[in-house]
């Protein structure tokens, strides 16, 4: 059987989940990282301003995520994965006091909707029957088509979760991408719905020991190694220039391009990628959090959506937050930081806060945007695509990044072994 090689072009989950696999396939795996360190949109690191360790962002992932699992696992990752025993979802509305809490019952038969203090308040168990709506959403339709934007069940559940869940308003949002995450998730029951948070952060969870993993087998993976150019040379790629001149791809050499759309765009053109984007907001305070306080806490009325409480700090996460993304830090700390004491209940001096924006953190999830997601084949048959912005039938997730990469190492593994 053929040894062969395989080239991965970037280090976030999309492209450590490419080489794992590739290197499980037994291939001579090859990561170059542009940024001085891997991880891309799912790192840690420390922050002097508020003398902690922190997530550039807080990445949630469901129990029924496979490919989350399946990576971990194949990578030895021993920090948990941190969450409830069951699906339960608390929220407070800051406008008028309320709190209530959804809790799905563990398994498929959605018998939760019929118990009054498990369903939104407000609520009827009929209102959810339009669910089924979007549970068959197709490509092309918005949420909002399939789902009238409106009423308790939409303000107090739909609308926040889904603005998570696709980072773009919801009811622009795309139906199909939205029935692929109920699908997996809601349809299943609250044993595959159970929120899981990095503890104690992103890298201990996936980076770090996917880079232990594969350096304990030989598996080069340097940084600071940024792909200027690529040489085509009829239907294959025959060189990468990283700067100092082609350097050539040998016939039995895969290329894994697990690069953001834009770069991809840049070094591809002529291939269609997500072109809008919308902002995520996230911000930290060490603080520890009070006592009782939820691991996750949804927020309604105010300018923070979530909260996550952590050991040592609490973390605030904004969606689609176009409309922060230029404001001043401070002013937003200071506006989160209210929050944060209106939804816990206490009144404190705002500590020492860190407040990270990417203004590009992932496409938007509407229809026409999904439309523009490359499949992981290209018409070069030594290059193939991953990213949670390619066509995996999810929206920019972590499982949608890590099952990019599988798919993309399975068929460079197959172009190699047919070579």
């Amino acid at each position: 059987m053929k040894a062969g090689r395989a080239i991965v072009v970037g280090a976030g989950l999309a492209g450590l989940s490419a080489a794992v696999r590739l290197t499980e396939a037994g291939l001579n795996v090859r990561v170059m990282e542009a940024a001085a360190q891997a991880g891309g949109r799912c790192r840690s690191y420390h922050d002097p301003q508020i003398g902690l360790t922190i997530d550039n962002g807080n990445h949630l992932v469901l129990a029924g995520n496979h490919a989350v699992r399946r990576f971990r696992e194949s990578i030895g990752a021993r920090e948990p994965l941190a969450g409830p025993d069951h699906a339960d979802f608390p929220f407070v509305d800051l406008g008028n006091g309320d709190r209530w809490t959804v809790r799905i019952n563990d398994r498929a038969v959605p018998w939760w909707v019929l118990v009054r203090d498990r369903r939104v308040p407000g609520t009827r168990a009929t209102d959810y029957f339009a669910l089924r709506r979007l549970i068959s959403g197709k490509a092309g339709e918005t949420v909002g088509e399939r789902m009238a934007p409106r009423g308790a069940l939409w303000s107090r559940l739909i609308d926040p979760v889904l603005l998570a869940i696709l980072n773009t308003p919801p009811a622009q949002g795309s139906a199909r991408l939205t029935a692929a995450v109920l699908r997996e998730s809601l349809l299943r029951g609250g044993r595959a719905s159970l929120p899981r948070i990095a503890h104690p952060g992103l890298a201990a969870a996936f980076i770090d020991p996917a880079l232990d993993w594969l350096s304990a087998r030989g598996m080069a993976v340097a940084m600071g190694r940024r792909l200027k150019a690529m040489e085509i040379a009829g239907d294959r790629v025959a060189a990468l220039d990283w700067g100092q001149g082609p350097e050539a791809v040998a016939e039995d050499e895969a290329i894994v391009l697990a690069v953001p759309p834009t770069v991809a765009a840049a070094l591809m053109p002529g291939l269609t990628v997500p072109d809008r984007f919308h902002a995520i907001v996230n911000a930290h305070f060490a603080v520890a959090p009070p006592a009782g306080a939820p691991a996750m806490l949804g927020v309604l009325g105010g300018a923070a959506q979530w909260l996550f409480a952590f050991a040592d700090r609490i973390s605030v996460t904004v969606s689609a937050a176009d409309d922060l993304a230029d404001m001043d830090r401070e002013v937003l700390a200071r506006r989160f930081w209210n929050d944060i004491q209106d939804a816990y209940g206490f009144s404190a001096p705002l500590p020492r806060w860190q407040v990270v924006k990417e203004k590009r953190a992932t496409f938007a999830a509407t229809p026409a945007q999904d439309a523009r997601r490359p499949g992981p084949r290209t018409m070069l048959r030594n290059l193939f695509l991953a990213g949670d912005w390619t066509q995996t039938g999810l929206p920019a997730t972590i499982e949608g990044a890590i099952r990019s990469g599988e798919t993309a190492a399975r068929l460079a593994t197959e172009r190699i072994r047919g070579a």
